[in-house]
């Protein structure tokens, strides 16, 4: 088994399920300390209790990312117990309002969901970032965006301005960041078997009939495929990669 991430430290949000769950059991594989966080307890604990099972090191801790004291706790507690962090996976995102047209669209939703997908991303990375900077040493961010935030997708105003943000968010803090030892990219899904597409589901129950139709391979991703993606970013095979928004959608975003 590879176990290239020993002595190192990786810290996920929205870590109790989904492509979350997936990467910090991934990072653990590779022999990664890793911090679960999320706002679900019984999920974290739940990836926690894998990671341990299968003879890896983690903890959990509880956070709302739009909190700017519980981010900050999370750093924290992440350098109290493992000395650093070298790895993070800002992950923790939500989806309101499916099918509701920008005219139409409660403030309410609005302000949840660029509160979690967008704010929550600013602050892990302005509480990460000193923290690497503080070490030294490399280190990588790796954020979740989505194929929403390559191209626009209509009747879903708030998630897809809050992953456009994310794009640029990620970008930006790369190039500020690109002459010292941080490596900064994100991801941008598809179509992923997750709680969130569960959602979408329950909106529109043809979701999985009509993902495999427009998705050019032809089917939905798995929460792995994009943990190996998040994981590789953070390698040192990717020692050169920076300011990147990362495809993973089966062909999606080339149409």
């Amino acid at each position: 088994m590879d176990r290239e991430f020993v002595g190192k430290t990786a810290m996920v949000t929205g870590s109790a399920s989904g492509m979350g769950k997936a990467a910090a059991l991934l990072f653990a594989r590779k022999g990664a300390q890793v911090v679960v966080s999320d706002v679900n307890v019984a999920g974290g604990e739940e990836t926690v209790r894998l990671i341990k099972e299968a003879g890896g090191d983690a903890i959990f801790v509880k956070t709302d990312v739009r909190s700017s004291a519980d981010v900050q706790a999370l750093i924290q507690k992440t350098v109290d117990v493992y000395g650093k962090l070298d790895f993070a996976y800002n992950n923790a995102g939500i989806a309101r309002g499916i099918a509701v047209p920008t005219g139409e669209y409660k403030e309410e939703d609005w302000d949840m969901e660029l509160g979690v997908n967008l704010k929550g991303i600013f602050l892990c990375m302005r509480y990460e970032i000193p923290q690497m900077l503080k070490q030294g040493t490399k280190a990588a961010i790796v954020n979740t965006a989505s194929i929403s935030g390559l191209a626009a997708h209509p009747a879903n105003p708030a998630y897809v301005a809050s992953k456009f943000g994310c794009v640029g968010l990620t970008k930006t803090a790369a190039l500020e960041y690109a002459k010292t030892n941080i490596r900064i990219n994100c991801v941008c899904p598809g179509p992923i078997y997750t709680g969130m597409f569960d959602y979408v589901k329950s909106v529109f129950p043809n979701a999985e009939e009509g993902a495999r139709a427009e998705v050019p391979m032809g089917r939905v991703g798995q929460p792995e495929e994009v943990a190996e993606c998040v994981v590789w970013l953070c390698s040192e095979k990717a020692s050169f990669v920076t300011a990147l928004a990362m495809s993973v959608d089966g062909g999606e975003a080339a149409l």
